[in-house]
């Protein structure tokens, strides 16, 4: 990892985040992103997935626990709810203060015993040496099934980035509106239809009405220019939304289908492309759902007799090179 390769950016999970990170836009999988973050930013991370774990019996939680590079060893648990049968949840481990930062065995784990419980009710941290801190990452989901990395602690990189979530949760770009009634990714820091900056921006809604339809054609707008790559005359495109989640079923050209899901990776789309075209849809829905914006946007729902959200999509014309 170097800086060359990360571009800086914020992401989010639908209301979870927005956090600052830098990640690399080209290293990605199903259109999933892997930040890295700051310990500044991964101690605001902790405290949201510790406040939704108060909620949600199973959501992943990460834990930065500080001390000093001198400090004496300590025992820590971290409780979480207890299992369905009533069997106590908890993960204890143990940290050589004097280790961290140059051995990765500096923290190890063993049960919530009596005895573990005990040393961790004794132990503090000591020292007036430089400060260390550690990052554990916990997914209760999988630490009952004995999952090897249902715990594990989050190495910094050498720059002192924390990679949280990669390719495991479903991190996406956060954006920004811009007054012209565009939709932006972060690190897009200018927009490319009426050149203004993200920051500042005015404070009246962005765009001729507030109804999200903006939004929606910029998605099917990006999510053409990913497609376009590979099938540089695709124009259209059917997809089922499930959830608020959109997946593509179909994509198409002047000439007819070139691509149905059926397809697969047998067709002219790879994962990723798909992959970030779902996304980018994905992205436009979470500002509205409403069937006015849809339909103002182009989004034409499909009559089925299966219940399903199903849409046909024309992809805008994408925008001239700046």
């Amino acid at each position: 990892m170097s800086d060359r390769e990360l571009i800086k950016t914020r992401v989010r999970i639908d209301d979870f985040g927005p956090f600052d990170c830098k990640l690399d836009p080209d290293h990605t999988w199903n259109g999933l992103l892997s930040p890295y973050f700051t310990l500044d930013t991964t101690r605001e991370l902790s405290a949201q997935t510790l406040r939704r774990a108060e909620d949600h019996i199973n959501f992943d939680t990460v834990h930065v626990i500080d001390g000093f590079e001198d400090s004496r060893d300590t025992v820590h648990i971290i409780e979480g709810h207890p299992f369905r049968n009533g069997r106590p949840r908890a993960v204890a481990f143990s940290i050589r203060w004097r280790s961290v930062g140059r051995n990765q065995d500096a923290v190890s784990f063993a049960g919530a015993t009596p005895k573990s419980r005990k040393a961790a009710r004794r132990s503090k941290v000591t020292g007036r040496g430089a400060r260390r801190a550690v990052v554990i990452h916990i997914d209760w989901l999988h630490l009952y099934e004995g999952g090897e990395l249902a715990v594990q602690v989050v190495q910094p990189s050498p720059d002192g980035l924390y990679g949280i979530g990669g390719w495991e949760w479903a991190w996406d770009y956060d954006g920004w509106w811009c007054a012209c009634g565009t939709d932006w990714l972060w690190h897009e820091a200018t927009c490319k239809v009426c050149g203004r900056s993200r920051d500042p921006q005015p404070e009246e809604e962005p765009g001729d009405c507030d109804c999200g339809c903006g939004a929606l054609r910029e998605g099917a707008r990006k999510a053409g220019d990913i497609l376009r790559e590979l099938v540089p005359a695709a124009t259209a495109a059917g997809l089922i939304v499930e959830d608020g989640h959109p997946r593509l079923i179909s994509v198409a050209t002047d000439s007819g289908i070139v691509w149905t899901e059926d397809d697969q990776d047998r067709g002219p789309f790879d994962y990723e492309r798909i992959g970030g075209a779902d996304a980018a849809l994905h992205q436009a829905l979470r500002v509205s759902t409403d069937p006015e914006a849809l339909s103002a946007a182009g989004w034409i729902h499909l009559r089925n007799d299966q219940g399903i959200d199903a849409y046909a999509i024309e992809f805008p014309p994408p925008l001239p090179k700046q």
